[in-house]
């Protein structure tokens, strides 16, 4: 189970972070990642991270501005977000998968478990 938890309103330029916390099925042996979704359209991919923390991958859009990272005492990922802007208002959704690669990484497809999802909100 992947608990999402963390959103809210922040202006433009703030940071917020998200957290994805898991409980079962040792998720510390499994790939994360973030995506979000707005009204209308597809899930989108934001970023992702290997069991063992040392791959990462990002979106170009949140490249330099977001970071993802997790601890594994707490089986909980985390999703630091900076200098937001307006066009990542979205819903985000932490997602788990045990085979993925970082060439799947990016694929919705690929993941087998799915949080709730947390809105994010950024303000102009």
């Amino acid at each position: 189970q992947l608990q999402a938890s963390g959103g809210g309103l922040v202006q433009a330029g703030g940071s917020l972070r998200v957290s994805c916390a898991a409980s079962g099925r040792g998720f510390n042996r499994y790939v994360m990642g973030w995506f979000r979704q707005t009204s209308g359209k597809e899930r989108e991919f934001v970023a992702a991270i290997g069991w063992s923390g040392g791959n990462t991958l990002y979106a170009d859009s949140v490249q330099g501005r977001f970071t993802i990272s997790r601890d594994h005492a707490k089986s909980t990922v985390y999703l630091q977000m900076n200098s937001l802007k307006p066009e990542d208002t979205a819903v985000y959704y932490c997602a788990a998968d045990k085979y993925s690669t970082t060439s799947t990484y990016r694929d919705p497809r690929k993941y087998d478990y799915w949080g709730q999802g947390t809105q994010v909100t950024v303000s102009s």
